[in-house]
Protein backbone atom coordinates (compact mmCIF):
# COMPACT_ATOMS: atom_id res chain seq x y z
CA UNK A 1 0.00 0.00 0.00
CA UNK A 2 2.00 3.52 -1.17
CA UNK A 3 0.08 5.89 1.33
CA UNK A 4 -2.07 4.82 5.33
CA UNK A 5 -5.52 4.42 5.18
CA UNK A 6 -5.65 7.55 6.39
CA UNK A 7 -5.32 9.17 3.27
CA UNK A 8 -7.71 6.99 1.29
CA UNK A 9 -10.10 8.20 3.94
CA UNK A 10 -9.53 11.70 3.50
CA UNK A 11 -10.26 10.99 -0.19
CA UNK A 12 -13.63 9.40 0.39
CA UNK A 13 -14.94 11.56 2.38
CA UNK A 14 -14.34 14.33 0.17
CA UNK A 15 -16.12 12.26 -2.70
CA UNK A 16 -18.87 11.54 0.06
CA UNK A 17 -19.60 14.57 0.78
CA UNK A 18 -20.24 15.60 -3.32
CA UNK A 19 -22.52 12.02 -3.10
CA UNK A 20 -24.70 13.75 -0.85
CA UNK A 21 -24.81 16.81 -2.70
CA UNK A 22 -25.63 15.30 -5.29
CA UNK A 23 -28.14 12.57 -4.42
CA UNK A 24 -26.05 9.56 -5.14
CA UNK A 25 -26.04 6.42 -3.39
CA UNK A 26 -23.32 4.84 -5.21
CA UNK A 27 -20.22 6.02 -7.86
CA UNK A 28 -18.35 3.96 -10.17
CA UNK A 29 -14.67 4.76 -10.25
CA UNK A 30 -13.40 2.75 -13.33
CA UNK A 31 -10.16 4.90 -15.05
CA UNK A 32 -7.17 3.38 -13.63
CA UNK A 33 -6.20 7.11 -12.36
CA UNK A 34 -9.34 7.24 -9.73
CA UNK A 35 -9.46 3.36 -9.19
CA UNK A 36 -5.69 4.13 -8.21
CA UNK A 37 -6.87 7.64 -6.18
CA UNK A 38 -9.34 5.91 -4.16
CA UNK A 39 -8.08 2.03 -3.61
CA UNK A 40 -4.49 2.47 -4.20
CA UNK A 41 -4.74 0.12 -6.68
CA UNK A 42 -4.87 0.09 -10.78
CA UNK A 43 -4.57 -2.35 -13.77
CA UNK A 44 -4.63 -2.25 -17.05
CA UNK A 45 -8.44 -2.79 -18.91
CA UNK A 46 -7.80 -6.23 -20.24
CA UNK A 47 -11.22 -6.99 -19.29
CA UNK A 48 -13.40 -4.76 -17.26
CA UNK A 49 -12.75 -3.76 -13.49
CA UNK A 50 -14.26 -0.97 -11.48
CA UNK A 51 -14.67 -0.05 -8.04
CA UNK A 52 -17.91 0.72 -6.32
CA UNK A 53 -18.18 3.00 -3.70
CA UNK A 54 -21.08 3.57 -1.27
CA UNK A 55 -21.72 6.47 0.94
CA UNK A 56 -21.42 4.62 3.85
CA UNK A 57 -18.93 1.43 4.61
CA UNK A 58 -16.24 -0.30 2.37
CA UNK A 59 -15.60 -0.21 -1.44
CA UNK A 60 -16.03 -2.82 -3.58
CA UNK A 61 -13.28 -4.10 -6.15
CA UNK A 62 -14.49 -5.48 -9.21
CA UNK A 63 -11.57 -7.37 -10.62
CA UNK A 64 -10.36 -10.35 -12.31
CA UNK A 65 -9.25 -12.97 -10.40
CA UNK A 66 -6.07 -13.36 -12.33
CA UNK A 67 -5.45 -9.78 -10.71
CA UNK A 68 -7.02 -10.24 -7.54
CA UNK A 69 -3.15 -10.74 -5.78
CA UNK A 70 -2.44 -7.57 -6.66
CA UNK A 71 -5.36 -6.02 -5.52
CA UNK A 72 -4.75 -7.22 -1.88
CA UNK A 73 -1.34 -6.27 -1.58
CA UNK A 74 -2.18 -2.67 -3.09
CA UNK A 75 -5.13 -1.82 -1.90
CA UNK A 76 -6.11 -0.50 1.52
CA UNK A 77 -9.28 -2.52 1.86
CA UNK A 78 -10.08 -6.25 0.88
CA UNK A 79 -13.58 -6.13 0.03
CA UNK A 80 -13.98 -7.69 -3.28
CA UNK A 81 -15.75 -9.54 -6.01
CA UNK A 82 -13.57 -11.50 -8.24
CA UNK A 83 -14.88 -13.10 -11.79
CA UNK A 84 -12.90 -15.46 -14.28
CA UNK A 85 -12.37 -14.92 -18.02
CA UNK A 86 -15.87 -16.18 -18.85
CA UNK A 87 -17.69 -13.79 -16.82
CA UNK A 88 -18.99 -10.72 -17.72
CA UNK A 89 -18.11 -8.00 -15.49
CA UNK A 90 -20.39 -5.62 -16.51
CA UNK A 91 -23.27 -8.08 -15.15
CA UNK A 92 -20.85 -8.42 -11.83
CA UNK A 93 -20.82 -4.63 -11.24
CA UNK A 94 -24.94 -4.57 -11.87
CA UNK A 95 -25.58 -7.10 -9.41
CA UNK A 96 -23.23 -5.37 -7.01
CA UNK A 97 -25.61 -1.84 -7.25
CA UNK A 98 -28.60 -3.73 -7.09
CA UNK A 99 -27.34 -5.39 -3.87
CA UNK A 100 -26.14 -2.19 -2.57
CA UNK A 101 -29.81 -0.70 -3.69
CA UNK A 102 -28.51 1.64 -5.64
CA UNK A 103 -31.31 4.30 -7.08
CA UNK A 104 -28.78 6.94 -8.51
CA UNK A 105 -25.47 6.07 -9.64
CA UNK A 106 -22.53 8.46 -10.20
CA UNK A 107 -20.41 7.48 -13.25
CA UNK A 108 -17.31 9.51 -15.18
CA UNK A 109 -19.78 10.03 -18.56
CA UNK A 110 -16.23 11.09 -20.09
CA UNK A 111 -14.36 7.85 -18.74
CA UNK A 112 -12.09 6.08 -21.59
CA UNK A 113 -12.99 2.45 -20.10
CA UNK A 114 -17.03 3.65 -19.95
CA UNK A 115 -17.80 3.16 -24.34
CA UNK A 116 -20.98 3.79 -25.73
CA UNK A 117 -22.02 -0.05 -26.32
CA UNK A 118 -20.80 -1.05 -22.79
CA UNK A 119 -22.94 1.83 -21.39
CA UNK A 120 -25.40 0.68 -22.93
CA UNK A 121 -25.06 -2.77 -21.73
CA UNK A 122 -25.17 -1.64 -17.90
CA UNK A 123 -28.27 0.75 -18.77
CA UNK A 124 -30.13 -2.48 -19.84
CA UNK A 125 -28.93 -4.17 -16.84
CA UNK A 126 -30.41 -1.58 -14.51
CA UNK A 127 -33.54 -0.31 -15.67
CA UNK A 128 -34.36 1.75 -12.72
CA UNK A 129 -31.42 3.25 -12.17
CA UNK A 130 -30.72 6.99 -12.80
CA UNK A 131 -26.66 7.89 -13.44
CA UNK A 132 -25.44 11.03 -12.69
CA UNK A 133 -22.01 12.52 -14.52
CA UNK A 134 -19.49 12.82 -12.24
CA UNK A 135 -16.88 13.67 -14.73
CA UNK A 136 -16.66 17.00 -13.73
CA UNK A 137 -16.38 16.10 -10.02
CA UNK A 138 -13.44 13.26 -10.33
CA UNK A 139 -10.64 14.14 -11.81
CA UNK A 140 -10.75 18.14 -9.80
CA UNK A 141 -10.71 16.07 -6.85
CA UNK A 142 -6.62 14.83 -7.80
CA UNK A 143 -5.64 18.66 -8.16
CA UNK A 144 -4.31 19.33 -4.80
CA UNK A 145 -1.77 16.83 -3.73
CA UNK A 146 -1.10 15.74 -0.23
CA UNK A 147 2.05 16.13 1.45
CA UNK A 148 2.66 12.41 0.84
CA UNK A 149 1.67 12.96 -2.68
CA UNK A 150 4.22 15.71 -3.38
CA UNK A 151 7.29 13.56 -1.60
CA UNK A 152 6.88 10.83 -3.92
CA UNK A 153 6.67 13.50 -6.78
CA UNK A 154 9.51 15.03 -5.71
CA UNK A 155 11.94 11.66 -5.64
CA UNK A 156 10.81 11.30 -9.70
CA UNK A 157 11.76 15.07 -10.19
CA UNK A 158 15.15 13.84 -8.33
CA UNK A 159 15.11 11.21 -10.83
CA UNK A 160 14.80 13.11 -13.91
CA UNK A 161 17.50 15.56 -12.97
CA UNK A 162 19.86 12.61 -12.58
CA UNK A 163 19.14 10.96 -15.69
CA UNK A 164 19.13 14.35 -17.52
CA UNK A 165 22.51 14.80 -16.40
CA UNK A 166 23.71 11.40 -17.80
CA UNK A 167 22.07 11.31 -20.97
CA UNK A 168 23.80 14.93 -21.82
CA UNK A 169 27.09 13.94 -20.56
CA UNK A 170 27.15 10.53 -23.15
CA UNK A 171 26.11 12.68 -25.94
CA UNK A 172 29.41 12.61 -27.36
CA UNK A 173 30.38 13.16 -31.18
CA UNK A 174 29.23 10.61 -33.44
CA UNK A 175 26.09 9.17 -30.81
CA UNK A 176 22.80 9.64 -31.80
CA UNK A 177 19.31 10.48 -30.03
CA UNK A 178 18.42 6.35 -29.34
CA UNK A 179 22.15 7.45 -27.35
CA UNK A 180 20.93 9.75 -25.36
CA UNK A 181 17.46 7.55 -24.76
CA UNK A 182 19.19 4.56 -23.79
CA UNK A 183 21.12 5.87 -20.90
CA UNK A 184 18.50 8.44 -19.84
CA UNK A 185 15.99 4.70 -19.67
CA UNK A 186 18.84 2.73 -18.06
CA UNK A 187 18.82 5.53 -15.66
CA UNK A 188 15.15 5.34 -15.04
CA UNK A 189 15.55 2.22 -13.59
CA UNK A 190 19.00 2.18 -11.50
CA UNK A 191 17.26 5.15 -10.06
CA UNK A 192 13.92 3.41 -9.12
CA UNK A 193 11.56 4.86 -11.63
CA UNK A 194 8.51 2.30 -12.15
CA UNK A 195 9.93 1.40 -15.90
CA UNK A 196 12.56 2.64 -18.45
CA UNK A 197 10.48 4.67 -20.73
CA UNK A 198 11.91 7.63 -21.02
CA UNK A 199 9.58 9.91 -22.84
CA UNK A 200 10.06 12.19 -26.21
CA UNK A 201 14.02 12.42 -27.11
CA UNK A 202 14.62 14.01 -30.94
CA UNK A 203 16.37 16.40 -33.12
CA UNK A 204 14.79 19.83 -32.47
CA UNK A 205 13.48 21.68 -36.21
CA UNK A 206 11.07 24.24 -35.79
CA UNK A 207 8.93 24.87 -32.18
CA UNK A 208 6.59 22.02 -32.62
CA UNK A 209 8.92 18.99 -32.40
CA UNK A 210 8.19 18.08 -29.31
CA UNK A 211 6.75 14.84 -29.92
CA UNK A 212 9.29 13.38 -32.21
CA UNK A 213 11.06 10.01 -32.64
CA UNK A 214 14.13 8.25 -31.92
CA UNK A 215 17.08 8.48 -34.60
CA UNK A 216 19.96 6.31 -35.30
CA UNK A 217 21.34 9.65 -37.16
CA UNK A 218 24.56 10.83 -35.67
CA UNK A 219 24.16 14.10 -34.35
CA UNK A 220 25.54 16.65 -36.49
CA UNK A 221 27.40 19.88 -35.38
CA UNK A 222 25.01 22.44 -34.83
CA UNK A 223 22.13 19.47 -33.98
CA UNK A 224 20.26 20.70 -31.08
CA UNK A 225 18.95 16.95 -29.27
CA UNK A 226 15.59 17.58 -27.18
CA UNK A 227 14.75 15.76 -24.07
CA UNK A 228 12.04 15.62 -22.21
CA UNK A 229 12.58 12.60 -19.35
CA UNK A 230 8.86 12.00 -17.24
CA UNK A 231 9.86 9.33 -15.06
CA UNK A 232 7.20 8.01 -12.99
CA UNK A 233 7.70 6.82 -9.37
CA UNK A 234 4.47 4.78 -7.67
CA UNK A 235 2.55 6.38 -10.88
CA UNK A 236 3.61 10.07 -9.75
CA UNK A 237 5.60 11.55 -12.78
CA UNK A 238 7.49 14.54 -12.86
CA UNK A 239 8.90 16.22 -16.22
CA UNK A 240 12.09 18.32 -17.69
CA UNK A 241 12.65 19.67 -21.07
CA UNK A 242 16.38 20.86 -21.91
CA UNK A 243 17.78 21.04 -24.85
CA UNK A 244 21.76 20.16 -25.80
CA UNK A 245 23.64 21.35 -28.69
CA UNK A 246 26.20 19.12 -30.65
CA UNK A 247 29.34 21.43 -30.96
CA UNK A 248 29.64 25.13 -29.92
CA UNK A 249 26.04 26.87 -30.00
CA UNK A 250 25.82 30.20 -32.59
CA UNK A 251 25.22 33.40 -30.90
CA UNK A 252 21.71 33.22 -32.12
CA UNK A 253 20.59 30.27 -30.39
CA UNK A 254 22.61 30.96 -26.90
CA UNK A 255 20.48 34.31 -27.28
CA UNK A 256 17.15 32.61 -27.66
CA UNK A 257 17.43 30.26 -25.37
CA UNK A 258 18.57 33.14 -22.88
CA UNK A 259 15.15 34.86 -23.75
CA UNK A 260 13.23 32.02 -23.40
CA UNK A 261 14.60 30.90 -20.20
CA UNK A 262 14.13 34.29 -18.78
CA UNK A 263 10.33 34.98 -19.79
CA UNK A 264 9.56 31.14 -18.51
CA UNK A 265 11.36 32.37 -14.90
CA UNK A 266 9.13 35.18 -15.07
CA UNK A 267 6.27 32.76 -15.43
CA UNK A 268 7.20 30.23 -12.94
CA UNK A 269 7.28 33.75 -10.19
CA UNK A 270 4.24 34.46 -10.78
CA UNK A 271 2.55 30.92 -10.36
CA UNK A 272 1.32 32.07 -6.29
CA UNK A 273 -1.75 31.47 -5.15
CA UNK A 274 -5.27 33.02 -6.52
CA UNK A 275 -3.22 33.71 -9.60
CA UNK A 276 -5.40 33.50 -12.32
CA UNK A 277 -4.23 31.08 -14.71
CA UNK A 278 -5.03 33.15 -17.96
CA UNK A 279 -2.52 35.98 -16.74
CA UNK A 280 0.17 33.35 -15.81
CA UNK A 281 -0.36 31.98 -19.28
CA UNK A 282 0.16 35.35 -20.61
CA UNK A 283 3.27 35.89 -19.00
CA UNK A 284 5.22 33.74 -21.28
CA UNK A 285 2.78 33.33 -24.36
CA UNK A 286 3.01 37.30 -24.51
CA UNK A 287 6.58 37.75 -24.21
CA UNK A 288 8.00 35.00 -26.40
CA UNK A 289 5.57 36.48 -29.21
CA UNK A 290 6.78 39.88 -28.42
CA UNK A 291 10.41 38.70 -28.39
CA UNK A 292 10.41 37.27 -31.99
CA UNK A 293 10.67 33.21 -30.97
CA UNK A 294 7.90 32.49 -32.56
CA UNK A 295 5.50 33.26 -34.66
CA UNK A 296 2.26 32.21 -33.11
CA UNK A 297 1.03 30.62 -30.03
CA UNK A 298 -1.15 27.83 -30.45
CA UNK A 299 -0.57 25.74 -27.34
CA UNK A 300 -0.64 25.42 -23.76
CA UNK A 301 1.75 26.64 -21.60
CA UNK A 302 1.37 24.20 -18.70
CA UNK A 303 -1.07 21.71 -17.43
CA UNK A 304 -1.86 19.57 -14.79
CA UNK A 305 1.15 17.08 -13.56
CA UNK A 306 0.34 14.01 -11.12
CA UNK A 307 -0.34 10.57 -11.08
CA UNK A 308 -1.05 8.78 -14.63
CA UNK A 309 -1.36 4.97 -14.95
CA UNK A 310 1.17 3.44 -17.07
CA UNK A 311 -0.79 1.88 -20.06
CA UNK A 312 -3.38 4.44 -20.24
CA UNK A 313 -4.78 6.21 -23.28
CA UNK A 314 -3.70 9.82 -21.82
CA UNK A 315 -0.54 10.38 -21.27
CA UNK A 316 -1.02 14.28 -20.44
CA UNK A 317 -3.91 15.53 -17.46
CA UNK A 318 -5.36 18.30 -19.34
CA UNK A 319 -7.73 18.81 -15.87
CA UNK A 320 -6.47 22.48 -15.67
CA UNK A 321 -4.66 24.14 -18.71
CA UNK A 322 -2.63 27.18 -19.40
CA UNK A 323 -4.35 28.96 -21.58
CA UNK A 324 -5.70 32.30 -22.64
CA UNK A 325 -9.07 31.81 -21.43
CA UNK A 326 -8.14 29.56 -18.52
CA UNK A 327 -10.60 31.56 -15.80
CA UNK A 328 -9.51 29.33 -12.54
CA UNK A 329 -7.13 30.60 -9.77
CA UNK A 330 -3.94 29.04 -8.76
CA UNK A 331 -4.22 26.84 -5.61
CA UNK A 332 -1.27 25.75 -2.92
CA UNK A 333 -0.53 22.11 -3.84
CA UNK A 334 -1.43 22.24 -7.47
CA UNK A 335 1.39 20.63 -9.66
CA UNK A 336 2.32 21.28 -12.75
CA UNK A 337 4.42 20.81 -16.12
CA UNK A 338 5.19 24.12 -17.75
CA UNK A 339 6.89 24.07 -21.05
CA UNK A 340 7.48 26.30 -23.93
CA UNK A 341 9.43 25.91 -27.05
CA UNK A 342 11.29 28.52 -29.68
CA UNK A 343 11.32 28.30 -33.63
CA UNK A 344 15.31 27.92 -33.08
CA UNK A 345 14.21 24.30 -31.99
CA UNK A 346 14.48 24.43 -28.19
CA UNK A 347 12.26 23.92 -25.71
CA UNK A 348 12.55 23.99 -21.68
CA UNK A 349 9.97 22.78 -18.81
CA UNK A 350 9.52 22.01 -15.46
CA UNK A 351 7.68 20.44 -12.49
CA UNK A 352 6.51 23.13 -10.28
CA UNK A 353 4.59 22.92 -7.07
CA UNK A 354 2.54 25.97 -6.01
CA UNK A 355 3.24 26.48 -1.97
CA UNK A 356 1.85 29.00 0.38
CA UNK A 357 4.81 30.95 -0.09
CA UNK A 358 4.68 30.47 -4.02
CA UNK A 359 6.25 28.59 -6.92
CA UNK A 360 8.63 25.60 -6.25
CA UNK A 361 10.72 24.02 -8.74
CA UNK A 362 10.62 20.37 -7.94
CA UNK A 363 13.04 19.62 -11.14
CA UNK A 364 16.30 21.42 -10.22
CA UNK A 365 18.26 21.07 -13.42
CA UNK A 366 20.08 23.96 -14.75
CA UNK A 367 18.22 26.27 -16.77
CA UNK A 368 20.60 26.90 -19.41
CA UNK A 369 21.58 25.53 -23.37
CA UNK A 370 24.00 22.39 -22.95
CA UNK A 371 26.41 20.94 -24.65
CA UNK A 372 26.64 17.81 -25.71
CA UNK A 373 28.77 16.06 -23.63
CA UNK A 374 28.31 18.56 -20.96
CA UNK A 375 29.71 16.99 -17.71
CA UNK A 376 26.52 18.18 -16.02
Amino acid sequence: MLFPEEEYMERLGRLRALMVERDVDLVIADEAEMMHYFTGFAISENLYRAVVIPKQGAPTMIVRLLDEQPFLKAAWFDNRRTFDDLEDPVTVIAEIIKAGGGRRVGLDMNSYCMPAKRFGHLTDLLPAVTFIDFSNAFRPMRLIKSVREVNVMRKAAGVADEAMRRAISATTPGSSSRTAAAVASASFIELGADFGRTGPITVGHGWNFLHGKLSDNPLEPGTVLHLELVPKVNGYCARLMRPAVMGTPSAELRDAATTLIEIQDRQIAAMVPGAVARDVDAILRQGVLNAGLREDYVNNTGYTLGYYFEQAPRTSDFTRLFTTEAEWRLKAGMTFHMYTSAVAGIAFSETVLVTDDGPERLTKTERKLFQCGDAV
